[in-house]
């Protein structure tokens, strides 16, 4: 059956959209979208940093005390460090206290009979010297091994992520590949090429911005996180334009011109 010029001119314009959309939804760069693209097989060296952190105001101490010389003599250094009852748990949405030595705004610690000691400062090996040195000095107890950990080392994971969460980190070493990981990695949505790392030290916030396009971050000293730093992962342009009203309106007009030129088509 013959058709009209103007039914040809509505379909040719028809398929002209359609075309287009689909050459626009395709022209996609996947680079954005994944880890280190053009990344070869070979050895990356790793960056020359100090992993060991530091105490700071605020952080929650497990130090056990032994002595293979007098066992029950230890007894009352490690009364502080009984769990309380949930330790560690999350319950809607609280995370409960955990038992040990609180390092107070002038970063001492109450340690019993000891009194007052600084923590703040020092790394973990260095506490456990100076607690060790007292207890030798006040013949509190013969050959103690005093053991310090961290009770509150986690990161906090936020942004475009597909669960965004506070990591805890038991073994106080963890990448931000790995707290990715565990936050159960980035949306497609997510800036990889822009993620956000706010870190406090000395009493300040360190910002700084990771590329995960590159293999740079390995070698980069922020590759390992430290504990209480914030990782946000901001959403592309995509992500925003999506939730504009602009975006949401764009289905329905296409679904509209659709329809009128259906329409048009079965009318002439």
């Amino acid at each position: 059956m013959k058709t009209s010029p103007l039914t040809d001119r509505i379909k040719f314009y028809f398929v002209l959209l359609l075309g287009s959309a689909l050459i626009f939804s395709s022209c996609v760069n996947t680079q954005k979208f994944t880890y280190f693209p053009g990344l070869e097989d070979g050895v990356i060296p790793s960056s020359v940093m100090n992993l060991e952190p530091v105490v700071q105001k605020g952080d929650i101490l497990s130090i056990t005390v032994s002595s293979s010389m007098e066992p029950g003599a230890s007894e009352i250094f490690n009364a502080p460090n009984i769990p309380l009852q949930g330790n560690n748990m999350v319950l809607a949405g609280n995370i409960a206290p955990s038992a040990g030595y609180l390092v107070n705004q002038d970063g001492y610690i109450q340690f019993p009979v000891l009194g007052n000691i600084l923590a703040g400062g020092l790394n973990k090996q260095k506490l456990s010297d100076d607690i060790t040195r007292m207890l030798i000095e006040k013949q509190l107890l013969k050959d103690p091994i005093v053991t310090v950990r961290y009770l509150n080392f986690r990161v906090t994971v936020l942004g475009e992520v597909a669960r965004p969460t506070v990591v805890s980190v038991p073994n106080e070493k963890i990448s931000i590949l790995e707290a990715l990981g565990l936050a159960g990695d980035l949306t497609i949505y997510a800036k990889r090429d822009n993620i956000l790392l706010i870190r406090e030290e000395k009493g300040s916030k360190l910002v700084k911005r990771l590329n995960l396009n590159t293999s740079e971050i390995f070698t980069s000293p922020y590759y390992y996180l430290k504990s209480n730093d914030i990782v946000y992962a901001e959403p592309n342009s995509a992500k925003v334009a999506a939730n504009t009203s602009t975006r949401q309106m764009l289905p329905l007009i296409l679904s509209g011109l659709s329809f009128v030129a259906i329409i048009l088509t079965r009318v002439f």
